[in-house]
């Protein structure tokens, strides 16, 4: 399976933009899907990540109330809307999947998804 990240760009202080992450085959069997980041200067860092069939979403305190994950229904993408969106979130974000159902304890964790995109650069001006 491959990942393609695409809706990075630029963006005044306050601004929204629309990520969206794409499987290039059929994903039934992706279970958990996330968004990372890594901004400059930093390590990549966990941002947002929902498992199917509900029960369980999860957001990086930074982001609360600002940024919302979701899986269109039977369709191979997944999107994350930020909103309000500040210099701090200047970052190459990253989509990732992962074929097992993510408990609270794993779901923020890298090494717990086997794929990856290639990552999308959001710049947000001050």
């Amino acid at each position: 399976v491959q990942l393609q990240a695409s809706g990075g760009g630029l963006v005044q202080t306050g601004g929204s933009l629309r990520l969206s992450c794409a499987a290039s085959e059929r994903t039934t069997n992706i279970y958990t899907i996330a968004l990372f980041r890594q901004a400059p200067g930093k390590e990549r860092s966990f941002v947002a990540a929902t498992r199917s069939g509900g029960g369980l979403t999860v957001y990086t305190d930074s982001v609360k109330g600002r940024f919302t994950i979701s899986r269109l229904n039977a369709k191979n993408t997944w999107n994350l809307q930020m909103n309000n969106l500040k210099p701090e979130d200047t970052a190459v974000y990253y989509c990732a999947a992962t074929t097992q159902g993510l408990i609270l304890t794993t779901i923020r964790r890298q090494t717990a998804y086997n794929y990856w995109g290639q990552g999308t650069l959001v710049t947000v001006s001050s």
